[in-house]
């Protein structure tokens, strides 16, 4: 009995001692194995992280891009605004009577409201190239979402901006038909004094 207990417990040693071999051999195993997708996942972070300081730096060159534009138009319309000035000033040295210094100033009016008008389209047409140029490259470094996923988040994003581009078009009606009906009615008291006179 003793005979066979000590062939039965060299057995289970012999047994255990080749399980224990056999899982270090498979931990190790699966360790490289862990290893090698972490490398392979680190790696495809790295595209991403390229991808997206790409990104960065094309949309901080937009934005460097739209702040030199927009003191550019600044410093165009602090010079025309000093330009006008002169030439009102030289203008009210010429006038004769009160009624030409009236006609000159519902003109220098009526050349500023359009002045200004122009201005605030330039700089909304600035500011609204930065934002697409900033909105391509967002969506150039988020190039990691499927096909149908791009498709439909570019179709639910031109839908407000639809309805935007309509309401806006319509305040700019608006505003033309007020700038139109003011300049019809700074005109029309000179044109009678005219007549009359």
């Amino acid at each position: 009995m003793h005979a066979g207990l000590s062939e039965f417990l060299a057995e289970q040693s012999k047994g255990l001692a080749e399980l224990a071999a056999g899982l270090r051999k498979s931990r190790a195993a699966a360790a490289r194995r862990a290893a090698k997708e972490s490398a392979a996942r680190i790696e495809a972070l790295n595209g991403r992280v390229r991808a997206l300081a790409r990104a960065g730096v094309r949309v901080t060159a937009a934005s460097h891009g739209a702040v030199q534009d927009l003191i550019e138009l600044q410093a165009e319309i602090v010079g025309s605004a000093l330009t006008e000035a002169s030439e009102q000033i030289q203008r009210l040295g010429y006038t004769e009577s009160v009624r030409d210094l009236a006609r000159v100033q519902a003109d220098v009016l009526q050349a500023a409201r359009h002045r200004i008008v122009e201005d605030m389209s330039r700089a909304v047409t600035i500011l609204k190239r930065a934002a697409g140029e900033a909105r391509g490259d967002a969506v150039r470094a988020g190039g990691a979402r499927s096909v149908k996923g791009k498709r439909t988040a570019r179709r639910s994003a031109r839908r407000p901006v639809r309805g935007k581009a309509k309401v806006k078009a319509q305040a700019k009606a608006k505003a033309r038909a007020k700038v139109v009906t003011a300049a019809k009615r700074t005109r029309s008291p000179a044109r009678k004094t005219v007549r009359r006179g």
